[in-house]
């Protein structure tokens, strides 16, 4: 890639992304789900920077959103469209066949897989005014007229919030996460905003067998543009020596630079590292402070005049 990928114009994102993807894919056993897909990305591809999914631009309507998940998500209907992916259920990707043995370049691949893409993308527009103005919008450097996915807008939404709380409150918040993941919080340790001993909240956990782990806690609110890096890592894990913490959690919401990721994996205690997109499914998965809303959207069925 001669230029660096921010330098490259949203078109040229989404032929970047479909190689890597393939490649992803085979190297995640051929079927992920799209989250998986994308941090496999990250910790990979050398070429993309470590914050490609996480840093947040403002349109000019002042909505906040991911820019890059535009290029990404019509890279993977493209590769889609050509038959070197397939779509089991929603939010999952496998690939087919045809995907498994392409052993070729990045320009062999585009080449391809433009080469049926772009006349199914032209007989869409032809049926569809709206779905041509989405397409034509997508060129674009500003996002104004690309709506994010209701699922994407609140999770948006919850970072922002928690970006504002106060750390004291945003310690609290985590320490009521893990709480409902099961785990006994101690209420002495790291509960204190100062002299906690570098950890935000201590607990334990008792297995089906009996056994007790103690878990250490860290909790950073940072922005998406600020990763945290590996000696954070290195620093956390120094307090959990110090309070013999068998195990241990560190939440973001930000997310982690390649060498943080691998600093948690490296000695005998590897550390979970909670990054703000796995935090928001978390927190939706235990309706932390939040509380669903059932909505429906209507199929293609309606859509098409035939």
């Amino acid at each position: 890639m001669d230029k660096a990928f921010n330098e490259l114009n949203r078109g040229e994102k989404e032929a970047f992304f479909m190689l890597p993807i393939l490649n992803e894919l085979k190297r995640l056993g051929g079927q992920a789900d799209t989250k998986e897909v994308k941090k496999s990305l990250v910790n990979n591809c050398e070429e993309l920077p470590e914050d490609v999914f996480t840093s947040v631009k403002v349109s000019r309507k002042g909505n906040s959103y991911h820019a890059n998940n535009y290029p990404f998500n019509f890279s993977v209907t493209n590769l889609v469209m050509a038959g070197y992916l397939d779509r089991p259920h929603p939010g999952n990707l496998m690939l087919t066949e045809k995907g498994r043995q392409f052993n070729g370049t990045d320009k062999e691949l585009n080449d391809r897989v433009y080469k049926i893409s772009l006349p199914m993308w032209d007989e869409r527009s032809k049926r569809n005014k709206a779905r041509k103005s989405k397409l034509e919008s997508s060129n674009d450097q500003e996002a104004d007229d690309i709506t994010e996915t209701a699922n994407d807008e609140w999770k948006t939404k919850l970072l922002n919030a928690l970006e504002q709380l106060t750390p004291g409150k945003f310690e609290l918040f985590c320490r009521a996460l893990v709480r409902k993941m099961n785990v006994d919080i101690d209420e002495k340790i790291g509960v204190k905003q100062s002299g906690d001993g570098g950890v935000d909240g201590y607990g334990y956990m008792t297995t089906d067998d009996f056994r007790t782990t103690r878990i250490a806690i860290q909790a950073k609110k940072w922005n998406p543009s600020h990763l945290v890096s590996s000696p954070e890592i290195d620093k956390f894990r120094g307090a959990m020596d110090k309070y013999r913490a068998e195990y241990g959690i560190f939440i973001t919401t930000s997310s982690f630079t390649r060498d943080a990721i691998h600093a948690s994996r490296t000695g005998t205690r590897v550390i979970t590292l909670i990054d703000g997109d796995r935090l928001t499914d978390l927190v939706a998965k235990y309706q932390l402070y939040v509380h669903p809303v059932t909505t429906y959207k209507l199929g293609d069925f309606f859509k098409d005049k035939e």
